[in-house]
């Protein structure tokens, strides 16, 4: 009986190893596949990007009625040049 108690003892002592390795590899996955959802330096919509405010399609009426002007989309402070924090990231041409 002793024997069978060990054995048992042992397959259990496996089992946890095996289910925190698991987890562990899961882990560490989950966090590979999310540092593919990082900023990618592109702008979610053209009327955010500086240089297309003066475009005809970031002016009023066109802009207006899909509310993607710029005073809507980066805030009337910023688009004004009053705001004292910038939020638009200047990315150098290389």
């Amino acid at each position: 009986m002793a024997g069978h108690n060990s054995t048992e003892g042992r397959k259990r002592r496996i089992g946890a190893i095996m289910v925190g390795m698991l987890r562990i590899i899961g882990i560490a996955l989950l966090g590979l596949i999310l540092t593919g959802c990082g900023y990618d330096g592109h702008y979610r919509y053209p009327c955010q990007d500086p240089a297309n405010w003066e475009n005809a399609e970031c002016k009023p009426p066109v802009c207006t009625t899909n509310g993607a002007c710029p005073e809507d989309l980066v805030g009337t402070d910023i688009f004004n040049g009053t705001s004292t924090e910038s939020t638009v990231e200047e990315v150098p041409n290389e």
